[in-house]
């Protein structure tokens, strides 16, 4: 049993913490909301507290899965944050995804203060998270990632150390890269079924198995094509990932047209007034051109 301090219980979050006291961990969490934190408290019996510090006093692991960079940056650093409360020795684990930048940041603020940091972007949706079947790829010292590994498998299905710190997050980017060209084409091509006068449903019968086959034709094909876009991932999430790969691509000098185009379509999303939609949602704004 190891004492773990998660800071942010939200979708993801909220169900991570709890397989983690359901794995026997003595669990307190912070969340900028506190009443979520409250909520979570009175759901699995673990602590919560009122700023990340206080949730991080006597901690052996440290896991966020907050917003963004500004957000990780705020639960991490000042007098309130949690680093201010973590003891030399102890580990914190980040399943947020954000840039390389503030996880190279980070990483060497925990150094000078005895703290490890690893990079622990999570795939896998709110579906993932609630049932303890998240993908995980992690970055940071092998020392740091050994230790924290056995906690993350309490919510993890595969779990991966890329290389050192920032390579987790490096490859979350590859993976919204995958996600964002795979729905283009599967929203494309459902969108010819129907223009076709094909039904739908039979032909992903037909094509699932083959070379065409994806998780996202398995798991999204159905709601798609009821037009029902409120099952994952929103797009203003993924609008926020696709700018941290697009910003990552320019310093690396790799060339994704394709990525930038489709984080193009899901702004059209947007102004259709899909933001909070998920991101399967790009067959809406095909149909919206019709």
């Amino acid at each position: 049993m190891a004492r773990v301090a998660f800071l942010g219980v939200g979708v993801m979050g909220y169900p991570m913490a709890g397989y983690l006291v359901k794995a026997g961990h003595d669990v307190v969490v912070y969340n900028r909301t506190t009443t979520k934190a409250e909520a979570w408290s009175k759901e699995y019996g673990g602590g919560f507290g009122v700023t990340p510090r206080e949730a991080a006093i006597g901690a052996d692991f440290v896991m966020s899965c907050v917003g963004n960079d500004d957000d990780l940056r705020s639960v991490c650093l000042g007098a309130d944050g949690a680093f201010a409360g973590m003891s030399k020795g102890a580990v914190f684990v980040d399943h947020t995804t954000v840039s390389a930048t503030v996880t190279a940041e980070l990483y060497a603020a925990g150094k000078e203060i005895g703290v490890g940091f690893v990079d622990a972007p999570i795939s896998g949706g709110q579906a993932g998270a609630e049932n303890g079947v998240l993908s995980i790829m992690c970055g940071g010292d092998i020392s740091d990632y050994e230790a924290a590994e056995p906690l993350m498998q309490a919510y993890g299905r595969i779990i991966k150390r890329l290389g050192d710190s920032g390579k987790g997050q490096l490859t979350k980017m590859v993976n919204q890269i995958c996600i964002a060209g795979v729905l283009q084409g599967l929203s494309e091509a459902l969108h010819f079924a129907e223009k076709a006068g094909l039904n739908g449903r039979d032909v992903v019968e037909v094509i699932s198995g083959g070379a065409a086959g994806s998780w996202q034709m398995n798991n999204r094909h159905e709601t798609m094509l009821d037009d029902h876009f409120d099952y994952g991932f929103a797009v203003d999430w993924m609008r926020k990932d696709l700018a941290i790969c697009l910003d990552e691509a320019d310093r690396n000098n790799a060339s994704l047209p394709l990525t930038a185009l489709v984080d193009q379509f899901y702004k059209d999303v947007q102004k259709l007034g899909g933001g909070r939609w998920d991101t399967s949602s790009l067959l809406k704004r095909l149909r919206a051109l019709d």
